[in-house]
């Protein structure tokens, strides 16, 4: 059976895009996920998105990591899901639907390329060493780091991923040097296994863990530059509980075609 499929990239973080309103796919098949999103026998991605209908919401969003399995939240991801709606027809401006995580609302701009995604609020932040740990949809570690552009984020990265606290259930592991103007980050992702060119989870636990670290509280702004363009997060927090946060960037159609399933 051939399906019709789009690719979509987040600041270099891409996706395969699949309208499954119909639920022609039976996707629970984590081999055939994980063949699609191979990059050199099948599409190529970080992972595969299904597009599907749910009462009470615009639509439901089910993702899978490129190893197949199914995944925790991703931020960028939602954000493209929101575009690929929008191309369907499906919503305008604003929409509400549902992720693993739970509701998440919305806005797009008109031209469709711009995505402002809300993420979950986050009432705790850990600590491990130096490190800073958190949930934003998805587990992150948090460390600073210097000459970052230089640092082997896959060697380092998959070195924490697999050590004996989080090896069990995995983390996405994000090094973070500050910039004049917001925070330069590469992420090494649970489920990819790699370094990734954007994680959007990912920046939003930075720019919240920074604030915390800083002792910042008030409605904050955050720009972060990624290996894939710059993305933006705003929220508010007391020092503690962290709320109205979105996560803000590019999301844009690459190109389309259809593929055997």
């Amino acid at each position: 059976m051939k399906t019709r499929f789009y690719k979509y990239q987040g600041a270099g973080n891409d996706f395969i895009l699949i309208d499954n309103r119909k639920n022609s796919i039976d996707h629970q098949n984590p081999a055939l996920m994980a063949r699609l999103c191979d990059r050199r026998f099948g599409i190529g991605g970080d992972g595969i998105m299904f597009l599907q209908e749910k009462a009470g919401y615009d639509f439901e969003m089910i993702y899978y990591n490129a190893d197949g399995q199914p995944s925790s939240m991703c931020g960028n991801g939602g954000r493209c899901i929101v575009a690929f709606a929008k191309y369907l027809g499906l919503i305008d401006t604003e929409t509400d639907f549902l992720a693993v995580d739970g509701p998440h609302h919305a806005k797009i701009s008109a031209d469709g390329d711009w995505v402002s995604l809300q993420m979950i609020d986050v009432n705790e932040i850990c600590r491990d060493g130096e490190a800073y740990v958190l949930n934003t949809g998805s587990p992150h570690y948090i460390e600073l780091a210097s000459d970052l552009k230089n640092k082997d984020v896959y060697h380092d990265g998959h070195a924490i991923r697999n050590n004996g606290t989080y090896k069990k259930h995995g983390i996405n592991v994000n090094f973070v040097e500050p910039l004049s103007d917001g925070y330069f980050v590469r992420t090494f992702e649970r489920g990819v296994e790699d370094e990734t060119y954007a994680c959007g989870t990912g920046v939003t636990a930075v720019a919240l863990a920074m604030a915390k670290r800083n002792n910042q509280t008030g409605k904050l702004n955050t720009p972060i530059k990624v290996l894939g363009g710059d993305l933006n997060i705003r929220f508010e927090t007391d020092g503690k509980h962290f709320s109205h946060i979105f996560l803000e960037g590019p999301a844009k159609l690459v190109f389309e075609g259809e593929v055997e399933i």
